[in-house]
């Protein structure tokens, strides 16, 4: 007799332990599959590791809201669960007219999501709160921060397993089919299939091929993912700053720009960058040195280029193509296409840390309303 499931869940990443976690509160009989050898091998482990506040993100769409309690709820998990973090704060520096005038839009933005505590620095307060940081105005985030994203998945993995799912690791899923009732899923090769009623989508840069899988015309949907390479850079000496510091986006928030990050351990790290690439590769590529360095001298100009070491890269599963409009989380049960059950969470990338509950309490709903 085949394995047979209430609720499947695909991708071990922040998002789908985070899924698996709060499901596991009110339902039995939960399995979770992730292709890699451990979890968050992918997007979850190769970001800036950043607890976002919300002022970028379009008023209505679910990135503004999900990123907005999140901020709130994951410091309180975090302070709960002992896993490490730090409410370091964040200043968006302005170093001309033009991204003061941006910078007063992004203010605008935040004050429309309800983000708390945004303030404006003169130069003078810029210089006296980070002496190497060149700017003519900033706007300070003190509720910004930094978390372990490793220790916090772990944290959720084992809240997972404790309460009975099921976490099948190197359990890659090459096919699906609904036959009107449940789902066969076919794993490693269709080696061996299971049967889930419920079926929860969470691949990460694998989600839009799984709903290919199921059924879904990706195209036509515009649910296809478009890869987005973001290197890291590290200088040695290491610059001395106390916050995070992110220059204005870019245009159309392709990216949050070229920005300088602590990690726990006080090392600063630049980046990412912006590049869209048809293959997953995360090789770091030390050629775009002198790039980093024109960016990240606009705003700290110790910073030789010579200073500068390629780091790590992620990829990003993005909706929105190069020059292409700002696009919104895509969280969807899809019975109006004929798929009960099914559950896509795709183009889920920044601020997916930072909203990984809010979103998992969002699926949990969709699920009840599947009963």
């Amino acid at each position: 007799m085949p394995d047979q499931f209430d609720i499947t869940i695909i991708g071990a990443g922040i998002i789908g332990l985070a899924i698996a976690a709060r499901l596991s509160e009110d339902h039995r009989n939960i399995l979770l599959v992730e292709k890699n050898q451990a979890f968050g091998q992918e997007t979850s482990s190769r970001n800036s590791e950043v607890i976002h506040a919300g002022m970028y993100y379009p008023t209505g769409f679910l990135k503004a809201s999900f990123c907005v309690e999140g901020n709130k709820r994951l410091y309180d998990y975090c302070k709960k669960h002992n896993v490490p973090h730090k409410r370091v704060g964040k200043l968006i520096v302005a170093t001309n007219d033009e991204e003061v005038e941006q910078l007063h839009e992004i203010k605008k933005q935040g004050d429309k999501n309800n983000v708390d505590k945004l303030f404006f620095l003169s130069q003078s307060e810029v210089t006296k709160m980070e002496p190497l940081i060149n700017a003519i105005e900033a706007l300070s985030s003190p509720d910004t921060g930094i978390v372990d994203s490793h220790a916090l998945m772990r944290s959720l993995a084992i809240s997972t397993e404790s309460r009975g799912v099921i976490c099948a690791y190197r359990t890659e899923v090459t096919s699906v089919k609904f036959d009107g009732k449940q789902y066969r899923i076919g794993i490693n090769k269709d080696d061996y299939f299971l049967y889930t009623k419920i079926l929860i989508n969470a691949a990460g840069l694998a989600s839009d091929r799984i709903a290919e899988y199921a059924g879904i015309d990706i195209d036509r949907e515009n649910c296809r993912l478009k890869y987005c390479k973001g290197s890291y850079f590290t200088a040695t000496p290491s610059p001395k700053i106390s916050h995070l510091i992110y220059p204005v986006p870019t245009k159309n928030k392709e990216g949050l720009g070229i920005h300088a990050t602590i990690d726990l351990g006080g090392r600063v790290r630049f980046g990412p960058d912006i590049e869209y690439v048809s293959n997953i590769d995360y090789t770091p590529d030390n050629s775009k040195k002198m790039s980093f360095h024109h960016s990240i001298s606009c705003y700290l100009p110790c910073v030789e280029v010579d200073d500068l070491q390629a780091d790590m890269c992620g990829i990003r599963p993005k909706l929105q193509g190069p020059g292409e409009s700002y696009k919104d989380f895509i969280i969807q049960e899809e019975s109006n296409k004929g798929y009960p059950g099914l559950i896509n969470l795709i183009g889920i990338e920044s601020p997916g840390l930072t909203a990984c509950l809010p979103i998992a309490d969002y699926v949990a709903t969709i699920v009840e309303a599947c009963h």
